[in-house]
């Protein structure tokens, strides 16, 4: 793996600063992996994360999509559990459902949406779902009462992001296999998403830095418009 990196690493300028359509080519040459690698975006942001009006916590509807369809668990009552399934919906959960996750820590799904009426009923489960990111927001665009909007959003391409705590947002942003136009797409998409979520109390510039990748490939600096 070291000696691969070493040899990848040499095509890549740790100074120089790429634009944004020569960082996509030099991703797509520089995924050796085996599989059809995720192309990464990594985002420096200029905001205290210390400060709890300036979290950033949003949803992106990538054009292109990610490249992979994420599992998508409904938690509705019973009038809605037709709609959910026929949205397509991965696991449909009830009331009985989030007693057994909170019983028993099992989660198989790697997202979920609720109608604002659950979200009472889901707070038993909030210690599992709440720190592996998986209780639904509407911050994220994951509770509301149009659970086939919801539903068909994400299975589309609708990605959700927030910082970490050196505030950093990472993303996917497609798959090495898209063509350059597309993934360019998503990126653009992306940039404009972070903008409008820009919290208000972030001050000076906010987009500080931002680097692509392809999963196990090395880092690329891309520059800041």
């Amino acid at each position: 793996m070291s000696k691969r990196m070493d040899q990848l690493n040499t095509k890549v300028s740790k100074t120089k600063v790429y634009t944004l359509e020569e960082a996509i080519k030099l991703v797509k040459e520089t995924s050796t992996v085996k599989f059809d690698a995720s192309v990464e975006a990594h985002i420096k942001l200029g905001i205290n994360t210390k400060k709890s009006d300036q979290q950033l916590r949003s949803t992106v509807a990538l054009p292109h999509g990610t490249g992979k369809t994420k599992t998508v668990a409904a938690f509705v009552g019973a009038n809605d559990e037709k709609t959910a399934k026929e949205a397509g919906a991965d696991f449909v959960y009830n009331e009985e459902d989030i007693k057994k996750i909170k019983d028993t820590g099992k989660i198989e799904f790697e997202i979920a949406v609720a109608t604002p009426d659950m979200m009472p009923k889901l707070a038993v489960a909030a210690k599992v779902l709440g720190p592996k990111g998986l209780m639904p927001n509407p911050k994220t665009e994951t509770v509301g009462p149009d659970i086939t909007k919801l539903i068909t959003a994400l299975k589309k391409g609708k990605a959700a992001f927030k910082n970490d705590d050196a505030g950093i947002v990472h993303i996917a942003i497609g798959k090495v296999s898209f063509d350059e136009a597309k993934l360019i797409d998503n990126f653009n998409a992306l940039i404009e998403a972070l903008k409008k979520a820009k919290p208000t109390a972030a001050k000076g510039v906010f987009i500080q830095s931002i680097h692509l990748t392809s999963s196990m490939g090395p880092g690329i600096k891309v520059e800041v418009q």
